[in-house]
């Protein structure tokens, strides 16, 4: 290059680059193009190191000439390798298009997980009563978990054996990670006033560990609160959702009185059941099987929430969503429902379109594979 002819050679450099860019249809003969004039031994990589025989005013001509038509080449490889990203991607899309009208063959694919579908049938159970689903954090305050709950200090529930508490702060106090979903309803009830009726699912954790128990499961609870409910109300609903639930019409129900903090009064509920030949059986029999704890709001609990326990009253109730999951599907350890076994959950697991529902019938037995 020099300085009568510098200028013109740039100018067709980089108008045969870009016909050749532009000709480039695909990465690889576009990757030849910029290897072609801005690689190592490239035609402008080369004329760019004639400069240094030049005279200083000629060089510093003739390289804002090159450096210009580097700029030139290298935007019009930046705009052809988008392009051709862009069309790859569309043939690449139309290409892997689904078929909607298909259809649907789950084969050996995933299944719902019992736990999942068992939260579904009791939300799908209650939704039918006019509950509506709550929610709340799992890390909580102690006072959402224990004292607006009425429970005492000196309770061992507060233990460190028994609940998961997280670092101190600085002010002396601990959060720690909610024993039951009871929070939501206190939550709940500081949030909105009555009536209220709502049904807890969700995660809780305690220190305990073996066949029956574990250190993180599932609750659910319920809360009823309004001007006129009473312990019959709860008795009606309760009754109704067991026999709905394991799909027996004329299921044996029973409570018998217990104590709970936050409720008063407070009763167990049991089921009927045979286990006959070392066999249980949900329905008539000579035996009874715990599954769920209830009673009437304490009144302090109320008070403790801002609600008026003289205009006001409501019934709670709660269970391990695990216990009656396994008595309903047979699942002799609970600790087998968080070891990741495929071969476990592909024989008690559900197909995705199991979906419960009141007006299909509950789903009963293993799940269907």
């Amino acid at each position: 290059m020099n300085d009568g002819t510098g200028l013109e050679q740039a100018s067709q450099m980089v108008a045969a680059a870009t016909a050749e860019i532009t000709a480039a249809a695909t990465p690889a003969a576009l990757e030849d193009v910029r290897v072609k004039y801005l690689g190592r031994r490239g035609r402008l990589t080369l004329a760019m190191r004639e400069l240094g025989v030049l005279d200083p005013e000629t060089r510093r001509q003739a390289g804002a000439t090159l450096n210009a038509a580097k700029e030139a080449i290298t935007a019009a490889l930046a705009e052809a390798a988008e392009r051709l990203g862009r069309a790859a991607l569309e043939q690449r899309l139309a290409a892997e298009r689904a078929d909607v009208t298909l259809p649907v063959d789950y084969g050996g694919g995933g299944r719902i997980h019992p736990i999942s579908q068992t939260i579904d049938e009791i939300v799908a159970i209650f939704g039918e009563m006019g509950f509506v689903v709550a929610e709340g954090p799992h890390i909580e305050e102690d006072f959402y978990n224990f004292t607006a709950l009425n429970i005492p200090p000196e309770h061992p529930a507060r233990q460190e054996h028994d609940t998961f508490y997280l670092p101190e702060r600085p002010d002396g106090t601990r959060r720690l990670l909610r024993t039951h979903t009871s929070p939501v309803q206190i939550r709940t009830m500081l949030a909105q006033q009555p009536p209220i009726r709502i049904i807890v699912p969700g995660r809780t954790f305690r220190a305990d560990h073996d066949a029956t128990h574990s250190p993180m499961f599932h609750q659910v609870e319920g809360l009823v609160i309004d001007r006129s409910t009473h312990m019959g109300h709860l008795k009606g609903c309760l009754i109704e959702f067991c026999r709905t639930f394991f799909a027996v019409d004329d299921l044996p129900v029973r409570f018998r009185p217990s104590y709970f903090p936050f409720t008063e009064p407070s009763a167990e509920v049991d089921i009927g059941c045979s286990r006959a030949a070392g066999r249980l059986e949900i329905g008539a029999g000579g035996d009874w099987l715990e599954i769920l704890g209830s009673g009437m709001v304490h009144p302090k609990v109320l008070q403790n929430c801002g609600i008026d326990p003289t205009q006001y009253q409501g019934f709670a109730f709660g269970m391990g969503i695990e216990r009656v999951a396994m008595l309903k599907y047979g699942t002799p350890d609970l600790r087998t429902f968080y070891e990741s076994d495929l071969r476990w959950l592909r024989y008690y697991g559900f197909l995705p379109l199991d979906i419960p529902s009141l007006v299909r019938g509950p789903l009963v037995g293993v799940g269907a594979a």
